[in-house]
């Protein structure tokens, strides 16, 4: 739950939410890729640290999550990853991708693109945005180390669920990597916006002027679903 800009965690009824709708998750996959993840601690550092690895899921329910931006694997670098797709705790060293992320909301909804912004997306996530990385763990210093612990099975089938359980979700592509998550996505059934990746060497390229919050609340106030306050 989220409450005045802190986080308390529940007592776990939002993420049993998940585990009574993911087949996966049902059956424990998660509990045994932590498991390996505590292995792999033992020797090196891994982010986001112990507990945080399925926040995106902790803060937001099964039913309430009206959008989901789909990031890679996690920040690796200290201090940075805590669970959520493109947010760092304040404080921590801004990264670049999300400054261009803030450049976009600032431009498009507020028409202002240096707006400041926290750079916690938590208060997005309690709004019912899933802040969900296809890979939830990472090896400092090394983007990408995760990739073929099991992760990308699990958070595609999360993907596949909210597709086939739910209507009306707004699901946020950026770059090939997220895209590439589209044939998982009934694009009847929802919105599906697609970009480039809102990194420095993409952004440009696409990522920058497309609009996709002010088209995200467009949808959801057509869906009669409160809009998100960006």
């Amino acid at each position: 739950m989220f409450t005045g800009g802190a986080i308390d965690y529940n007592d776990g009824s939002i993420m049993k939410s998940w585990i009574e709708k993911v087949p996966l998750l049902a059956e424990g996959m998660h509990d045994e890729l932590l498991s390996k993840v505590d292995q792999l601690r033992r020797d090196k550092s891994v982010y986001p640290s112990t507990g945080m690895e399925l926040r995106a899921l902790e803060l937001t329910p099964f039913d309430d999550v009206k959008v989901v931006i789909l990031g890679q694997d996690p920040y690796h670098g200290p201090g940075q990853a805590h669970g959520l797709s493109f947010s760092v705790p304040v404080g921590a060293k801004f990264p670049p991708s999300l400054r261009n992320i803030f450049k976009e909301v600032g431009a498009s909804v507020y028409g202002d693109e240096t707006r400041e912004f926290s750079s916690d997306l938590t208060r997005w996530a309690v709004q019912g945005v899933l802040l969900l990385n296809t890979v939830l763990t990472v090896e400092e210093g090394k983007a990408g180390a995760h990739r073929g612990l099991g992760w990308q099975k699990l958070t595609d089938d999360i993907i596949a669920t909210l597709s086939n359980e739910r209507e009306g979700v707004v699901f946020l592509l950026w770059g090939n990597d997220a895209r590439s998550k589209s044939a998982l996505i009934d694009a009847e059934r929802h919105l599906i916006l697609e970009s480039a990746h809102p990194s420095p060497l993409s952004a440009y390229r696409g990522f920058l002027g497309c609009g996709h919050f002010v088209q995200t609340n467009t949808y959801l106030q057509e869906q009669g679903t409160d809009q998100i306050t960006w």
